[in-house]
């Protein structure tokens, strides 16, 4: 017997089939073949065709089960992770009005900052553990001033992960951590942020039905069987967004437990069970996947733009013999700690959150011609993104979060020793290093609610663990690289005032 999950990120379709004893990963595959587009009619907007996802979910699903010869009797449970901060919108019918807002659009963030200032900070790091800012409330908000009409005829907003379990359902639902991701969860009261839809003249009755992140979210009627290949009355049993889903995946649960990821950017997510936001502009609290209102566990996520894209930027660019990461680790592997005193600031992918949104850009500083060469901008620019990782650690340390264990992703950055042994002797703790996707995460998640309360972190590190970077014992020499490196950002913080 197995259990099947699903990514629905904004390049594809991830899907995963597992083994339902086990939690072994029998087969990943993605939908489409090429990257999915989005759709940008103005600059800074960013949408996606909701339906199209949907019919990406239905191709996957049959052919994990026609290339792994499984009839679809065998599937116990279905589980979804999703792009987080996305809008769909549907009519009485169920229908998609329009194509989704999606997360990277950018177009309501004047609404969330003003929102912010109107109800005020302390009300907003209070109750919502955020600022408004660019994400689903703020978004319905731009729908209900700038397209009435839509607006009108919309009977619920969705989350996209919400949207997929309704095509496989029928039913539309969402959950406390979906609501906590488009900030309209009150942690205060234990109930959608009515206030703030009240303040943007928007209808709490477009509020979904909630139920559990793991539980029996609905099960597929007639359609969604049909079009997905599945069988009718198989159930939905979890879903989550892409970030708190990600650190699921990392058997990340408790306080103290940090999930980070290195690809095109940077993300550090840590788990606590502190309600704080004392910084909701630098970083975001989500509930986290095992949020309850009796006790309550908070992802504290902090996105680094500029982090796996600056390294492929340099190979691209750098005239290397063959156009690969591991030639430009192995150029680094030949410099010291501190590459001979040349830093690179790595914030060349537009306004970072954590500096209150500046623009930072990418800067080589203290470069010698006569003695540095490409091996020390390779070095530089591991190291450089592994200290934006350390600082934005910091921030969050400051805010109250622990950080006590590390788990990565076998992907990106962190296979780069130079890159994962910088954060483990700057952070003075080990990370673990596992070989799992989101997808697989998600199926893995299913038995949490079909055996309830099965530990799926012992599946996980049987399955998946790689590795461990352990603290290095010339820790002083990272110290003074870092502080040297923080001089550097400082310096250019100071001038952006």
């Amino acid at each position: 017997m197995y259990y099947i999950g699903f990514d629905i990120g904004s390049s594809s379709v991830k899907a995963a089939l597992v083994h339902s004893e086990t939690g072994e990963s029998i087969a990943v595959i993605n939908e489409p073949e090429k990257e999915m587009n989005i759709i940008s009619v103005q600059k800074n907007w960013a949408e996606q065709d909701p339906d199209y996802w949907w019919e990406q979910v239905c191709v996957a699903s049959k052919r994990l089960l026609k290339e792994n010869a499984i009839p679809s009797e065998l599937i116990l449970g279905i589980g979804i992770s999703y792009q987080m901060h996305g809008l769909v919108l549907v009519d009485k019918d169920g229908k998609s009005l329009r194509n989704s807002i999606i997360w990277c659009d950018s177009r309501a963030v004047a609404i969330g900052n003003k929102a912010f200032e109107d109800l005020g900070e302390e009300k907003c790091k209070e109750h919502l553990l955020n600022s408004p800012a660019n994400f689903t409330a703020s978004k319905l908000k731009w729908v209900r001033d700038n397209e009435p009409e839509i607006y009108k005829r919309a009977y619920k907003f969705m989350l996209p992960g919400d949207y997929i379990a309704y095509k496989f359902t029928g039913t539309i639902c969402t959950t406390k951590s979906g609501l906590s991701e488009g900030i309209l969860w009150d942690y205060k009261t234990q109930e959608p942020a009515k206030w703030l839809l009240e303040y943007y003249d928007i209808d709490p009755s477009l509020i979904p039905d909630i139920v559990d992140t793991f539980s029996n979210q609905g099960e597929l009627d007639p359609n969604g069987a049909r079009e997905s290949g599945l069988k009718i009355g198989t159930p939905v049993f979890y879903r989550a967004g892409d970030q708190p889903n990600n650190a699921l995946s990392l058997n990340v649960f408790n306080s103290g437990e940090v999930a980070l990821t290195g690809g095109t950017s940077g993300v550090i997510y840590a788990v606590t069970d502190k309600l704080l936001g004392n910084e909701p502009v630098k970083y975001n609290n989500f509930a986290h996947v095992n949020y309850q209102v009796q006790q309550p566990v908070i992802g504290k996520l902090l996105c680094i733009n500029g982090a796996g894209i600056q390294y492929r930027w340099l190979k691209n660019n750098l005239d290397l013999e063959t156009d690969s990461y591991q030639t430009m680790n192995t150029l680094a592997s030949k410099i010291p700690v501190g590459s001979d005193d040349l830093q690179l600031i790595p914030f060349g992918n537009g306004s970072e959150r954590m500096f209150e949104n500046k623009t930072i850009g990418t800067q080589i500083c203290n470069i010698n011609l006569n003695k540095h060469s490409r091996a020390n901008i390779c070095r530089a620019a591991l190291e450089g993104i592994a200290f934006s990782f350390v600082y934005g650690m910091e921030i969050l340390k400051k805010d109250g979060a622990k950080i006590e264990v590390l788990r990565a992703g076998n992907d990106n950055l962190f296979r780069s020793e130079i890159f994962s042994n910088t954060i483990a002797t700057l952070i003075n703790q080990e990370i673990e290093i596992f070989n799992t996707t989101g997808a697989i995460g998600a199926a893995r998640a299913v038995g949490r609610t079909h055996k309830v309360g099965k530990d799926i972190g012992s599946t996980i590190a049987k399955n998946d663990k790689v590795m461990t970077f352990h603290p290095l014992n010339n820790s002083e020499d990272y110290q003074e690289a870092y502080q040297k490196w923080k001089n550097e950002l400082n310096r250019i913080l100071i001038h952006k005032k």
